[in-house]
């Protein structure tokens, strides 16, 4: 059974090595000590959200600090290419079950995108809740990196906007439109784009439309950028699963799936 994992902040674990003494505070000691009741001797491990990951066992446990003595430092390597999700707004937050999901699959970033069909809206005449639901996004990654033990969480881009998403395309992303008006499947246009080849793209950036689908103008802006419009199989999936679907689809492609070497 894996450890259970706790995060501190981006360049906190820089200089841990064998035998140092690493300290986890805040509301992630509070949930190790309080909720989870580790005592010393407990094994765990510690990440940073950017790739490095301390494993070790603990020393000493307070209400708000937990220490750890490190018994090693692993740091994993950027994903290569990597796997972002364009997620439109949808309602009932089925847009966060969508990036909690395809974060629990090894998405690796997410935009929101405010679709001209979404019916949730963070920008609007009266309101601007996008601060607010940034931070709820945030909150949802880092929870599902948690829960799947991930050394990364994926990072959060800035809202888009509809035609906006268009500005995803460009030199070295691979622009999927999952479509259910599209010719090509996903497989074919990974193959197609020489995806398994070393260094063929730098990411592959998968779009997702809200409940109404994605509108004309949003296809056309999409599809002369370089986008390319897929079909994930034969049936219609909802906003909330098409992403995740997808993403799983590409790990399997990738031979991601499958043990730790």
């Amino acid at each position: 059974m894996s450890n259970p994992l706790f995060y501190v902040g981006d360049g906190e674990l820089a200089p841990a090595t064998a035998g140092a003494t690493v300290v986890v505070s805040g509301a992630e000691a509070r949930h190790a000590v309080q909720v989870m009741r580790l005592s010393p001797g407990e094994r765990v491990d510690v990440a940073d959200g950017s790739g490095r990951r301390v494993s070790g066992t603990v020393h000493s446990a307070a209400p708000d600090r937990l220490e750890v003595t490190a018994e090693s430092v692993h740091d994993e390597p950027a994903p290569h290419p990597e796997l972002v999700l364009v997620q439109a707004l949808a309602k009932g937050d089925r847009d966060l079950l969508a990036i909690q999901t395809a974060t629990e699959l090894g998405l690796d970033a997410v935009y929101p995108w405010q679709a001209e069909r979404s019916i949730v809206r963070w920008k609007s005449g009266k309101t601007d809740k996008t601060a607010k639901a940034l931070s709820k996004w945030e909150a949802a990654l880092l929870s599902a990196a948690k829960q799947a033990r991930r050394s990364r969480v994926p990072r959060t881009e800035q809202m888009l906007d509809g035609v906006g998403v268009a500005s995803v395309c460009g030199p070295g992303s691979l622009v999927l439109v999952l479509h259910e008006d599209a010719r090509q499947s996903l497989g074919e246009a990974v193959s197609e784009a020489g995806v398994l080849a070393a260094d063929a793209v730098e990411r592959i950036v998968l779009v997702v439309g809200p409940e109404g689908g994605i509108s004309p103008a949003e296809t056309a802006a999409l599809t002369e950028a370089g986008g390319r419009p897929v079909l994930l199989g034969h049936h219609v999936l909802r906003s909330s699963t098409a992403g995740p679907a997808a993403v799983a689809v590409l790990q399997q492609l990738l031979g991601r799936f499958g043990p730790r070497t």
